[in-house]
């Protein structure tokens, strides 16, 4: 049964459609229109991802969103105005703050009903900073994509609880299926990355863009404090585009070269495969210095049936069970995360199998793709509902 009212059109508006979990759920969601006969467009700068949204029966609508311009922001909201009216469109989403702006304009132009997704905690040391990221909460509704995201929009902005949702992000559990992974896709990433058939190292996977924040600085420190302590088990896997960041990029070499890692860290670039990426893993881990508002990293994993060791801060308390599908390590200790990583390896392959195998049955009932579309087509049904009788979504049940 249909969630969505007749000829229902769905506008996003997001910077581009490059990489990332807010670019991913743009795709999932605009599938899960289309899926109940809806219209789905994103306007946005596009990206390599863009295709993805085409083959899913989406539509690109190119245009400059990732600009932070005044003038250009103005641009986009007249472009978005003249797209709505000629589309038809039911309801604007917008998935980022600096697009958020002239979508928020737009739909309030055409009298469209406009829902924000915060994706991320922003942090805000002005009033002005304060007031940038209040936008995402100006709509008739705001998605939280985590409980502590929830938390932090209503602290932050100081909105009536009815209006904040938390919907987490989802996984395409057919995507993330192990048993879909041809021994072929597994065995052409291990040699494109010179990984040795018969490595025995504990082979741990950190998958995510080169930036600072992300951790991978204090990955190579971790397995540099192991093998100060002459263990030298583990094999550090660093997936993930520089994205332009040649001096970070660089850095991180040196700290590999300084603390003679070559042979156990590897610079392995942008990933493709990630299933097949966390099949020839033994573990995940998610070392963020800051926390994260969800945290894809360390659910895909769970639903490959690898256990994982994330940083104890942000959402990842909510999808990380201590003890029984990974660890939580204290953000930004070399120590602790050295800790933990000897504690996976003391665990031993049937105990971190025990592991993955209850990471995999959670991870799947709390966070597949199908539950967050549904959740997510349901706000829209909602807002529309509430749009319908008058009253403001909070005094609405839906």
């Amino acid at each position: 049964m249909s969630i969505l009212p007749d000829d229902f059109t769905l506008l996003q508006v997001t910077p581009e459609l490059e990489t990332g979990g807010a670019e991913q759920t743009t795709i999932d969601v605009a599938h899960g229109v289309v899926a109940q006969g809806g219209k789905a467009l994103v306007a946005t700068r596009g990206g390599r991802m863009a295709a993805r949204l085409e083959a899913d029966g989406g539509r690109l609508a190119q245009m400059p969103a990732q600009s932070k311009n005044p003038l250009v922001m103005l641009g986009n909201a007249a472009r978005l105005i003249d797209l709505i009216r000629r589309e038809k469109v039911t309801l604007v989403h917008a998935r980022s703050r600096a697009p958020a702006f002239p979508a928020l304009w737009a739909a309030h132009a055409t009298k469209v009903p406009f829902v924000a997704t915060y994706h991320g905690v922003y942090n805000a040391k002005s009033a002005l900073k304060r007031w940038y990221n209040a936008v995402m909460t100006k709509g008739d509704l705001v998605i939280a994509n985590s409980d502590y995201t929830r938390a932090h929009v209503i602290a932050e902005h100081g909105i009536h609880p009815d209006r904040v949702v938390a919907i987490p992000r989802g996984v395409d559990l057919a995507r993330f299926e192990p048993s879909f992974v041809s021994g072929e896709r597994v065995e052409a990433l291990r040699k494109a990355w010179g990984v040795a058939g018969d490595e025995r190292r504990l082979k741990v996977l950190l998958a995510g863009r080169l930036t600072r924040w992300k951790g991978q600085g204090l990955a190579i420190q971790a397995v540099a404090r192991l093998k100060a302590l002459g263990d030298a088990r583990v094999l550090l896997l660093l997936a993930g585009d520089d994205q332009g960041r040649k001096g970070y990029r660089a850095e991180l070499e040196h700290m590999i070269a300084q603390a003679g890692l070559e042979d156990s860290v590897r610079l392995v670039g942008h990933c493709d495969d990630m299933p097949a990426a966390y099949l020839l893993a033994d573990l995940a881990i998610a070392p963020s210095l800051e926390p994260e508002a969800f945290g894809r990293t360390a659910v895909e994993p769970q639903v490959m049936g690898r256990p994982v060791i994330a940083a104890d801060h942000g959402a990842t308390r909510e999808t990380v069970v201590p003890g029984e599908t990974g660890w939580l390590a204290a953000p930004g200790d070399v120590e602790a995360w050295a800790q933990a990583l000897n504690d996976a390896c003391e665990a031993g392959a049937a105990g971190r199998q025990a592991m993955g195998m209850a990471a995999r049955a959670r991870a799947r009932r709390l966070y597949s793709v199908d539950a967050m579309v549904e959740a997510t087509l349901k706000v829209y049904a909602r807002v529309m509902a509430a749009r319908g009788n008058g009253a403001g979504v909070s005094e609405s049940k839906g």
